[in-house]
């Protein structure tokens, strides 16, 4: 089971998608560590990234570890993607990834993004330069459309393919849908036929079941994760494990769970810094502990906590069923 993206050879056909706030690079190597195919980077703006700003830099980041790492970029200026892909290409980027996907008014209103499902003929340019900018692969992430009267991602699929595209992602809803309602993964299975090469699913994708059922339903090449590996770094190793034989991988034991969290949270720190690696990992901390009892009043207790040796101690706590927990939830309750 494996997928092929021009001359790249993925070890499965699972990819962590790009998540603004979430794909930083301690989170793209613990989650590739755990198994996955492919991970991607956040969206990076290509303004910002030839103006090569510290946030930039630090978003386009990547390790050894992560080997193949896809860069996304984000843009609507052919030329100025096809610089951000040159500099990402000298930084050590295996893939770099168009998007066109993101529904965000702040990128839609600059014309990138999903804006450019509205712009075929600026689409097809931008993807054009940005291939010939780069001998590595390029890939490209979008909609099935701007809306449902416009779902036209098998046209623009085709525009890719021929333009030399590698692969092509599909998030199974219209750019006005954002995130509401279902992804319709049946459409993707339009995608597909319009295109020769590997077509990826995305979208509602949180259970193993949800893997199969979307990968069947589109008869797409493989699945893009998003927020089912929140708290779940593992998470696409099970589906790894399930579209290979049905094989029902358990989640790690509850130790097992600690100990890959404090990996983490050592990780954001040593990367952006106690100061913000303290308050980036909150959100991280709290997918992490969701459904387990005391979940919340861990919560209450890092989310106020900025001294990283205390969130530490509470992490320690927490997941050897210290009883201080129970004790502030009640508090909390009463």
């Amino acid at each position: 089971m494996t997928l092929a993206i021009g001359p790249i050879a993925l070890d499965a056909p699972v990819i962590l998608a790009p998540m603004s706030g979430i794909t930083d690079m301690p989170f793209r190597r613990l989650v590739k560590r755990q198994g996955a195919g492919l991970v991607v980077s956040e969206m990076i703006a290509s303004q910002a990234m030839i103006r090569e700003n510290r946030q930039s830099l630090m978003m386009a980041a990547n390790s050894p570890e992560e080997f193949p790492m896809a860069v996304q970029l984000a843009g609507c200026e052919p030329e100025v993607m096809a610089e951000a892909a040159k500099l990402n290409a000298d930084r050590g980027a295996a893939i770099i990834d168009i998007n066109m996907g993101c529904p965000a008014k702040k990128v839609v209103n600059g014309y990138a993004g999903s804006a450019l499902m509205r712009e075929e003929s600026l689409a097809a340019k931008l993807i054009e330069a940005t291939v010939k900018a780069v001998s590595l692969p390029v890939t490209l992430k979008m909609r099935t459309g701007w809306d449902d009267q416009n779902r036209n991602a098998p046209r623009l699929a085709a525009i890719a393919e021929a333009a030399g595209v590698q692969m092509i992602t599909i998030h199974g809803r219209t750019r006005c849908q954002f995130y509401e309602g279902k992804a319709d993964w049946g459409f993707v299975r339009a995608v597909k036929e319009a295109v020769e090469i590997p077509v990826i699913v995305n979208g509602d994708i949180v259970t193993v079941e949800q893997a199969k059922a979307a990968l069947d339903a589109a008869g797409a090449d493989g699945v893009m994760i998003g927020r089912g590996a929140y708290g779940r770094p593992w998470f696409l190793r099970q589906v790894i494990a399930y579209l290979r034989d049905g094989t029902l991988l358990p989640a790690p034991s509850r130790a097992e769970q600690g100990a890959i969290l404090l990996e983490h949270y050592d990780d954001m720190l040593a990367f952006h810094g106690r100061y913000y690696g303290v308050r980036i990992a909150r959100k991280h901390l709290g997918w992490y502990v969701t459904g387990m009892p005391q979940a919340a009043a861990f919560r209450r207790a890092v989310n106020r906590e900025d001294d990283t040796d205390r969130v530490i101690h509470l992490i320690q706590a927490f997941y050897a069923g210290d009883v201080v927990f129970a004790a502030d939830e009640a508090r909390a309750a009463a």
